[in-house]
């Protein structure tokens, strides 16, 4: 009598080596989730923050909140192109990468077609996209040049709202703390693992 097939097991995100760009505005939540899933995850995994990235840059920062100019326009530019060299860098040597940016759906070229020029076409994107309300009261925590108006706040957050429909996985983390958002976050991936997505 044939043996029957042993069930598929599900494939587990936390012990296989993935690139994640987690996508949302400023107040998001994106670098705590970030910290947290690459801290608690089995596998060495790294966070890679465009913004620390940016903020290597010392003399001649070039702040976008006194103005978008193409000195910022370039500054994101290098920084983007470093964190993918790096993602690639860790991930040729095994160890999982997860970085965060706020990228806009109306922008592909410099967004996620950037990002998937500069880590490669295995990188899962994945949008925090709380509502307008918790994201405002997380910015009011800020302190210094990550500190942005309600009006930027609120302008971003309007065009992320253009990531619905994309296709893109997205999370609702309003009434999750990081914990929960990172399980979720897990879920998600898992199930990109063993079905790839055509993003």
């Amino acid at each position: 009598m044939p043996s029957v097939p042993p069930a598929p097991v599900a494939p587990d995100p936390t012990t296989t080596t993935l690139a994640v760009l987690l996508i949302g505005p400023a107040g998001a939540g994106k670098t705590s989730v970030a910290k947290y899933w690459a801290d608690h995850r089995r596998v060495p995994t790294a966070h890679i923050s465009l913004d620390d990235v940016r903020e290597w840059v010392r003399s001649g920062f070039a702040d976008p909140q006194r103005g978008w100019n193409d000195h910022s326009e370039a500054q994101y530019r290098l920084a983007r192109r470093t964190c993918g060299f790096a993602a690639r860098n860790f991930l040729a040597n095994g160890i999982s990468c997860i970085l965060d940016d706020a990228i806009f759906p109306d922008r592909p070229a410099v967004g996620l077609g950037g990002w998937k020029r500069h880590v490669g076409p295995g990188l899962l994107p994945v949008v925090l996209l709380p509502g307008l309300e918790v994201v405002l009261e997380r910015n009011a925590e800020r302190s210094g040049n990550r500190r942005l108006t309600d009006e930027e706040v609120a302008r971003i957050h309007g065009r992320m709202a253009g990531w619905y429909g994309s296709g893109l996985p997205i999370i609702d983390n309003s009434q999750l703390d990081v914990p929960a958002t990172a399980q979720v976050l897990d879920d998600i991936l898992a199930r990109a693992i063993a079905s790839p997505p055509k993003w």
